[in-house]
């Protein structure tokens, strides 16, 4: 199984100026633990839930260039992109170049954004939710036709593209791996199996986790597509770890059982943020204790 981090938090004890340099000492640190992937999130202002919008947060495929001539192995993902905020050619044009400034480490997360506060106070439109679920299946499209070459004219409901050309094209063939983020059974899933090559979960309940499972099973039964074929991915909020468990923490030992039952029901791929990403601690832990432990971890089903 595979463990990637994310940033949620970038509120620093080291502060605004030395923002840059935390980051990459971050980010080398957790390529040196052994992580997986690194991701940002896609958004303009802090979310609630990481203390609100006067917080600091970066912008996440600018920061994701950053983390790539810092590194040399950790794959490099937005966790992920909102569909709403960037035309899609120049969407698949960023992530492109992520792809080819990075030697091919790069994920293309994609969604259909849910923050609408944030829209309002940047001045970008924010469609009632079937037209932003439009607006995605439109862009795997574009994002697929970019990716193969194909640059004949494309017409959409919402977007048309005269010639959608894009040299270079992406280091990893036939393009990075596209994955789509959120739960619902009828929409969501379903692009997963049409579109997608990994799908993202919050990791919530079991039942929960196999109900969605089963959905995306399903649209990939009658799509005729490899339900094997999607990696399985979770992201698990506010993980935190030390060394004995305590104050409601995981210990080494626990974070592994933990994983190996999201891998006990198909999971390939578990991804947390947490408050001590800061820490050296932390990630030393990881390194020590956890990842080689749940790199040996084997996922249902593969």
């Amino acid at each position: 199984m595979r463990l990637g981090l994310q940033f949620s938090n970038f509120t620093w004890p080291e502060g605004q100026r030395q923002l840059g340099t935390t980051f990459a000492r971050i980010s080398e640190h957790a390529e040196r633990a052994g992580l997986y992937s690194l991701w940002t999130m896609d958004h303009l202002w802090q979310t609630n839930f990481a203390g609100g919008p006067e917080r600091e947060v970066l912008e996440g495929w600018s920061a994701l260039a950053f983390a790539a001539g810092r590194t040399n192995r950790i794959k490099l993902g937005v966790l992920v992109t909102g569909v709403t905020y960037r035309y899609p050619a120049m969407l698949i044009k960023t992530a492109t170049t992520l792809d080819v400034l990075s030697q091919g480490r790069s994920y293309f997360g994609i969604g259909a954004a849910w923050l609408e506060e944030e829209h309002h106070a940047y001045g970008i439109p924010f469609p009632p939710v079937k037209e932003r679920f439009e607006q995605l299946e439109e862009t795997l499209q574009i994002a697929h036709q970019m990716w193969s070459g194909n640059e004949k004219p494309y017409e959409g409901k919402y977007y048309q593209l005269q010639r959608p050309l894009n040299s270079p094209q992406a280091i990893q063939q036939p393009h990075p791996p596209i994955l789509i983020a959120g739960g619902g059974e009828r929409k969501t899933l379903r692009l997963v199996a049409q579109y997608g090559d990994a799908c993202n979960l919050f990791a919530t309940s079991k039942e929960e986790l196999q109900s969605k499972l089963a959905a995306l099973r399903d649209h990939c039964e009658t799509l005729g597509r490899p339900y094997e074929q999607i990696e399985k991915t979770a992201t698990i909020r506010q993980f935190a770890l030390t060394p004995d468990g305590r104050n409601g923490t995981f210990s080494p030992a626990a974070a592994i059982d933990y994983f190996a039952e999201l891998a006990e029901l198909g999971f390939d791929h578990a991804i947390f943020n947490t408050v001590h990403m800061y820490s050296p601690e932390t990630l030393d832990l990881l390194a020590e204790k956890v990842v080689p432990v749940v790199d040996k971890i084997p996922v249902a089903g593969r």
